[in-house]
Order: structure tokens, then sequence, then C-alpha cells
């Protein structure tokens, strides 16, 4: 009498990379990098971990695929009308997924500096860099112009998520609440001589919108894109 293959077998037969990938990053935005382990990922798979380091090979290059598949589908927003609009959209495309994917800033940057030829970084390069080249700016001043955006856009995403271990960040609502206005009770609570400019802005503190505060800063450098014509 043939024996009947186990169910681990018969998944191991079905599962793909993509099942894999968006497993991880359920995984990652339910608790962050330290969730995402071996044994998390062939208990949610029912496999083993043989299967999964065949599509996607280690933990470190799972992380990669899971950022690379996240930013990619962020980017695939449609072309705006003029290089400001596209500029402002696919900047605002980074901020969203990385608000919704607090584990996103610190894998983004990496690929950034770890594969200048993967995915990520010549995506995000290409689309940035030819609206540079739109708004007139000289050939001779594409690099350090795109590379201002794109380092803008870093520090300012990475400091409204949470990145364990790396950057402090505000995560939930109500973590973020509570630090801006503990960050503005202090401020209120300095001398008011010594720190005029804090004083004055405690309320904006208290009551700024992040996606408001992130379109400010992308409008400051593009101003002065415009001054490099």
């Amino acid at each position: 009498m043939p024996t009947r293959a186990r169910p681990t077998q018969r998944r191991n037969q079905v599962l793909s990379r993509e099942q894999i990938i968006a497993t991880a990053i359920d995984l990652l935005d339910t608790g962050g990098e330290g969730a995402l382990t071996v044994r998390a990922m062939t208990d949610r798979l029912a496999t083993g971990s043989g299967a999964i380091y065949y599509h996607v090979g280690n933990r470190d290059e799972l992380l990669d695929a899971a950022a690379e598949t996240v930013i990619i589908a962020a980017l695939a927003a449609r072309p705006a009308s003029t290089p400001e609009d596209e500029i402002c959209a696919v900047s605002l495309a980074l901020f969203d997924a990385i608000a919704e994917h607090h584990w996103l800033a610190t894998r983004l940057t990496l690929q950034i500096i770890r594969n200048p030829v993967g995915p990520v970084t010549v995506g995000i390069f290409e689309r940035l860099g030819r609206q540079v080249s739109a708004l007139g700016v000289p050939q001779a001043r594409w690099f350090s112009a795109a590379s201002t955006l794109v380092h803008y856009i870093l520090g300012a995403v990475s400091q409204n998520a949470r990145v364990e271990g790396d950057t402090l960040g505000v995560g939930p609502k109500a973590d973020r609440e509570e630090f801006f206005e503990a960050t503005s009770q202090a401020w209120q609570d300095l001398d008011a001589e010594t720190y005029p400019f804090l004083h004055a802005i405690v309320g904006q503190v208290r009551e700024h919108d992040d996606r408001d505060q992130f379109l400010t800063g992308i409008a400051v450098v593009l101003d002065g894109l415009t001054h490099l014509r």
C-alpha cells in the first residue's frame, strides 16, 4: 500500500518565492526584524528551512528581498505631470511605505549603501534623477542634486519609523503623541531668554503633521535645486 505524502512535503512542492517574501513582510510588520526567524517562517509556511534557503537564501537575503518587494511596489505609481510633482510623488510613496512598514527604513538605507546596482538603488536614483535633469540642473551637478534628495528622504523617513537598534523612531500614534508632548513640554520648561526660538515653536511641535513637514523639506530642496541652473 503506497504511503501518503506528509503535509509538509506537499507544501514544499507548491511553495513559491513570492509566498515566502509575503510571509516575511507580514512577520516584519507584526514584530520588526526580531520577529523574522527561520522558526517563525517554517511554522507559518508549514515547511522546512531548506525550502526557504532554496528560494531566497539566508535571512539577510530574505530581508533584502522583502525590502525590494515593498519599495518596487511603492515606486510603481503613475508618473506625475511635472518634475516637481513627480519628485513629490516618489518621495511621498517612499515616506508612506516606511510609515506602513517601520522596519523598512534601515533596510532601504542598507540597500542603497551595499547594493548600488540593485533594483532599489537604481530605481530610486533613476526616477528622481530624470526629474533633476528636467528641472534644468546642469549635468555636472546631477549626481550631487539627486543624492541630496535621496539623503533628505532617507533621513526624514527614518525619523518617522521605529528602527530596531538603529534609529530612535516614533512608532504607534500613541507613542508619537507622547514623544512630542514630552519634547514640547521639556522645551517649554527651558529658560525663555536663552531659548526664545524653542519657546516660540512648542505649539507647532505638538500639532505638526509628519507628511506636511516632510513635504516642506522636499519643497526646500526643490527650491535649492532651481538655483543650480
